[in-house]
């Protein structure tokens, strides 16, 4: 059973950091792209950035760009989100992903507040 667990979040003011966590058990961490959404108060979930199995290709939204970076540690089957230079927008429910089997699957998510 694939679980995924996020954790890190918190809040921080405007221009902070922060460091997301997302422990995968269930599958084959290394052999699958993995991917970070957020859902803002009162709107869908946006996707935000993705990296591919062995970490050379990484993709982000356009509003994050220069401000975060996606990263993982196939060895622990971890992957991280770090977010710089935060931003209120920026405020949101941050969950990571996996597609298994054909399947979305996705963590319990973790909070991140940015305010001032």
């Amino acid at each position: 059973q694939v679980q995924l667990v996020e954790s890190g979040g918190g809040l921080v003011q405007p221009g902070g950091s922060l460091r997301l966590s997302c422990a995968a058990s269930g599958f084959t961490f290394s052999g699958y792209w993995m991917y970070w959404v957020r859902q803002a108060p009162g709107k869908g979930l946006e996707w935000v950035s993705a990296i591919g199995r062995g970490a050379s290709s990484t993709y982000y939204t356009d509003s994050v760009k220069g401000r975060f970076t996606i990263s993982r540690d196939n060895a622990k089957n971890t992957l991280y989100l770090q977010m710089n230079s935060l931003k209120p927008e920026d405020t949101a429910v941050y969950f990571c992903n996996v597609y298994v089997g054909r399947r979305h699957y996705w963590g319990q998510g973790t909070q991140v507040t940015v305010s001032s």
